[in-house]
């Protein structure tokens, strides 16, 4: 599917959102994570609200992903 000029800057803006959102997180993960995102609603026919939708799914992913990290695990169960 052909992406509209808007929906790729509307993505682009999600990922740099998300990047000031999860300083910690590596960019490449963050774009990663939008990506597979996007791709899970690539056949949307309605495409006004892609990038919110993608924006949603992929800001609860990166914060999981952070309550699951291995060393702080055991960093809180040591305490």
């Amino acid at each position: 599917m052909m992406l509209k000029k808007t929906e790729i800057q509307a993505l682009t803006d999600v990922v740099d959102r998300l990047a000031a959102h999860f300083p910690g997180e590596p960019r490449s993960v963050i774009e990663d994570v939008v990506a597979h995102e996007h791709s899970l609603l690539d056949e949307g026919r309605v495409r006004d609200y892609i990038p919110i939708l993608v924006e949603r799914a992929a800001k609860l992913r990166l914060a999981r992903q952070q309550l699951f990290v291995p060393g702080q695990v055991e960093a809180v169960t040591a305490q």
